[in-house]
């Protein structure tokens, strides 16, 4: 009986995921896909411009900077 009982755990937790899935999958008033057109279209249009060619960065050459060295206190070993 104990057996039957831990069956019956997993059909329960089958038969919500069923009521589930149909109550998530239901019909819903149609928003329709303008949002999300329009988005893509400006998306496009701005892929499709001509962008300007940046200019080469000329490499600058530094200079090494010297290390300063701190003295060392009485306290240091």
């Amino acid at each position: 009986m104990a057996a039957l009982a831990w069956l019956l755990i997993p059909l329960l937790a089958a038969i919500g995921a069923g009521l589930w899935g149909t109550w998530v999958g239901r019909n819903r008033r149609s928003i329709g896909d303008g949002t999300e057109l329009a988005g893509y279209r400006r998306f496009r249009e701005a892929m499709e411009k001509p962008h300007l060619a940046k200019q080469p960065v000329e490499e600058k050459h530094m200079e090494p900077v010297e290390e300063q060295h701190m003295e060392k206190s009485p306290t240091d070993a």
